[in-house]
This record gives C-alpha cells, structure tokens and sequence, in this order.
C-alpha cells in the first residue's frame, strides 16, 4: 500500500513579510484561493487515502493545520518537537507508516511545492511505488532541467535500471549541492544531470534498514520511540530523543551514501518555488512581465513582481523589483536580490523585531 508522507516544518523566510514564523509558506495561499499545503494533499488524494497519509509538522504549526485539512485524523498528524532537518522526520514517519503496514511504501513529499502536470505526477508515483516493492530501491524524482539553477541540488544518473510504463528507471551515480553557474552550465550540456526535487519513495523498512546502516544513532532513538508508540511514554520520548539526535538531511545520510538508489527523470510541471522571484515560473505575466498579485496602477513598470492584497501599489519607471506588501510590512528589492529576503529576516532576528517575524 502506498502511504504519503508530507514534511511541513519549515519556516519559508524568503517568502517573508508574507509567510510568517506562525504561518510559513506552507500555510499560505500565495498562489491560489487554497493553501500550498492544502493543493499538496488535494494532489495526492486521487492516489493515496487521506487515512493514509501522515503530516509531519513543528508544535508551532499543528493547531493552524489542523484547521486547513481537517480530513486528516488527529493521529496523522505527527508534531516534531524541534526540527532536525529531513533524515530524524523520514525515520519518524517510517516507524508509523511500518507499525500500520509492515511492506507499506511511503511517498516523501514536501508541504510547498507546485506540480502543474498532476496526472503525470501519480503516474510517477505509481511507477516509483512498483520499483521500491519489487526492487527493494531508493525512489527519488529528478527534474529535467531547464537552465543552469544554482537553486537546486543536482543528480547525476548512469545506467538504466529497468523501465515501467513507459517510465525508465536509472541508476544514481551522485547527488551534488548547489553548484556555482558555470558548474550547473556544464551540468546542462553533459545531459545525465538532473534537478533534486526532494521527493523520495521507498519502502518504510527499507529506509529503516538504511539508517540502522548508515545513521545508527539515529536508528537507536528511532527505536526508542517504537517501543513507546501509542503508550502514555511517547510523547516524552520523543521529545528527550530529539533533544540528542544529530541534524542531518536523508540527502547527506542516507542517498549520498546507499548502494540500491535509483532516480526516474521526469517533468511534471514541478516547482520548489523557493523565493519571491520564482513567481513568474508558476503564474502568468502582463505584457510588460510583470506578475501582479492584488491592486496596482503602473506606468513605466515591468519585470517586477507586486504582491498588494490591502492596499494600491502605485509605481513609476521601475524594473525588475520586487514588492511585496502586507498590513503591518513592506518589502521592496531588486528581482536579482530576492534569495537575501532570508538574510533580512535573519538581521530582524538579531534586533529582536519579533512582531514582524
């Protein structure tokens, strides 16, 4: 059976003054009428029961979440007492995922991303679902890339596997962080790179098995848990485990390091949407390339991005700005200065701003 898997603990600063320490990215509806959230579990549903699938979340999100997917029973949702980046939430969900369905396949998705092509994007899952069963593999989704990001981790894949549904499987030769341009330029050209999406499938005692491996004292606390799970003891120990365990990624602990990872390039319309200046790939532009989100009046403006929910924008002879307003903060900035909105909120941190944060 396949189970999903949505991480939903991060704070999404690039995206401030819009998302907020009380209500990140993922909480938000940047760019529709629902909540990225919200969109991630309606794209799934046709695939996987919201019975099964589990939301992983911070104590300072759990209450807002609940209210946005309801249909998700209380159980299903897991609270993380402190974030310690992806591998202790992956092993966390696997211990749940493996005590309801010991040969259960989890699909690891992420709380904020945008899938334009959502039939193409089952079919993917569907596809990984019958390679982590019957191979025993580590799934990931590698994006084919469009230009030389430095935004984005890359994957270099080798030999074909095997293929399904039209769908061929490679072998993973390498993962590799954010390159510099003229990296990610060569990237392009060789043609065997591809986007990490941070999308995973495999089974949930694989993966267990993985950290035992490659993590074991990660897997130690994990068992910990396991062994208070639905007991009056659980919620303490995963607290006093989180207060010890390493922060650590599934990327640099597990995929980097593991012998059977496979990788299956595809391009469903997929989008991290990391930044502010990421909107114009997932919403239309005016004429003059401008993405407006509310209420503006231009003359001589383009190439910006203006978000004005309360209040009229007005601007004049402006180019590729950003501009982003909200009832209590303004941001203003250069397109080409977006990814240092995180820096912005950092400096705020540091003067103890904290009713803008």
């Amino acid at each position: 059976m396949l189970h999903g898997v949505i991480m939903a603990g991060g704070s999404g600063t690039r995206f401030w003054p819009k998302s907020r320490k009380s209500k990140p990215k993922q909480l938000q509806n940047i760019f529709s009428k629902r909540t990225m959230i919200q969109e991630t579990l309606d794209r799934i549903k046709p695939l996987i029961d919201t019975n099964n699938t589990l939301i992983i979340t911070g104590r300072s999100h759990a209450e807002e979440l609940k209210k946005q997917v309801p249909e998700i029973p209380d159980q299903n949702i897991i609270i993380e007492p402190v974030g310690r980046n992806t591998a202790p939430c992956i092993g966390l969900a696997a211990l749940y995922i493996k005590r309801k369905d010991p040969q259960g396949v989890m699909a690891v998705l992420a709380s904020d991303h945008l899938i334009k092509d959502e039939k193409e994007f089952l079919n993917l899952l569907s596809v990984a679902k019958m390679v982590a069963e019957e191979k025993g593999y580590l799934i990931t989704l590698g994006i084919r890339p469009k230009k030389p990001e430095t935004g984005y981790g890359y994957i270099q894949y080798g030999e074909e596997i095997l293929a399904i549904n039209n769908k061929k499987i490679f072998k993973v030769n390498r993962f590799i962080e954010k390159p510099k341009k003229e990296v990610a330029e060569g990237f392009l050209s060789s043609g065997n790179y591809l986007w990490n999406s941070g999308m995973f499938i495999w089974k949930a005692d694989t993966i267990l098995n993985m950290i035992e491996i490659h993590l074991p004292e990660l897997y130690q606390g994990l068992m910990r848990i396991d062994n208070v799970i639905s007991t009056d003891k659980e919620r303490d120990t995963i607290e006093e485990v989180y207060s010890g365990i390493e922060s650590i990624s599934i990327d640099y602990g597990i995929m980097e390091k593991a012998k059977y990872v496979a990788v299956i390039p595809c391009d469903p319309g997929w989008s991290d949407v990391g930044c502010w200046n990421s909107i114009p790939e997932v919403l239309p532009c005016d004429e003059d390339g401008n993405v407006i989100i509310g209420k503006h009046i231009g003359i001589d403006t383009s190439g910006s991005i203006i978000h004005a929910p309360h209040k009229l924008i007005a601007t004049i002879g402006i180019k590729d700005m950003i501009i982003i307003e909200t009832e209590d903060a303004l941001l203003i900035c250069p397109r080409e200065r977006g990814e240092d909105v995180k820096k912005m909120v950092e400096t705020m941190k540091e003067k103890s701003m904290d009713e803008y944060l």
